[in-house]
């Protein structure tokens, strides 16, 4: 998504439309929660929510995108909007997330492509694959993170020139589903989506062989009640089951 144009933000400020800016690794989640706030908060009918790479929203908020809450896949972008200033406060890490191999469902039962927990057959398969989708580690979290598994297992030269990196962590989910590339390294969170179950296989990776994927939200300074009311919500019980039952862990208090 293209930075939004002075004449747009104008337009924007004039109808007082609230803006959320949602890291596509959350979407599943993130669309169960909200409509979950828009229940209790009939303001949030008016919101509208962009989802995108962590490293596009934070570079299109920097650029004046009015984004009244910046709901990130880690914690570097967040944390240096704060440092521009360009923030209420440090905000909260409000979910730690999970990276999970997947399949195509086809091509694991057409190829005899093998996919379980073991090691050495996790091994076996990225080395046999002809094209492995990832985030682009350079703007998402969630391919950094991707990337420190390969090297941590040890195969990162074998592999990295087979890598195809998408722009965020949901296109290069959609390259598996679709079979534009066979294997891949997702999100937990979306690797567990209902709407992909019969699309992909998936197996979840070893939380020890990668950094913590800490996942921080912010307001923008003299944000809007509603965005705040939507910052608070997402601290509550109910969201925090919604994340933990799409594969998240809940972290505690900041």
């Amino acid at each position: 998504m293209a930075p939004l144009s002075f004449a747009q933000s104008a337009t924007q400020s004039a109808t007082k439309l609230v803006t959320i800016a949602v890291a596509s690794n959350l979407k599943p989640a993130f669309e169960e929660i909200f409509k979950g706030f828009k229940q209790t908060y009939p303001q949030g009918q008016s919101m509208r929510i962009v989802y995108g790479s962590s490293a596009n929203l934070a570079s299109q908020m920097r650029q004046g995108a009015p984004y009244d809450l910046f709901i990130a896949a880690d914690e570097s972008y967040p944390l240096r909007l704060v440092e521009a200033g360009l923030t209420r406060d440090r905000g909260v890490i409000y979910a730690v997330g999970h990276l999970a191999l997947i399949t195509n469902a086809v091509a694991t039962t057409t190829t005899g492509l093998s996919l379980n927990a073991d090691p050495e057959s996790i091994k076996a398969l990225l080395r046999s694959a002809k094209k492995i989708a990832i985030a682009n580690p350079d703007l998402a979290p969630y391919g950094k993170a991707s990337v420190q598994y390969l090297q941590a297992i040890k195969i990162w030269g074998d592999v990295q020139d087979r890598l195809i990196f998408a722009e965020n962590i949901s296109i290069a989910t959609v390259y598996v589903s679709t079979g534009a590339a066979k294997v891949g390294i997702t999100a937990l969170s979306l690797a567990k989506s209902p709407e992909l179950s019969t699309k992909i296989q998936y197996v979840a990776l070893p939380d020890a062989l990668y950094a913590p994927i800490q996942q921080r939200m912010v307001l923008r300074r003299d944000p809007a009640p509603s965005a705040v009311a939507l910052y608070d919500y997402l601290q509550g019980a109910v969201a925090k089951q919604v994340l933990a039952n799409n594969g998240y862990s809940i972290p505690r208090a900041d």
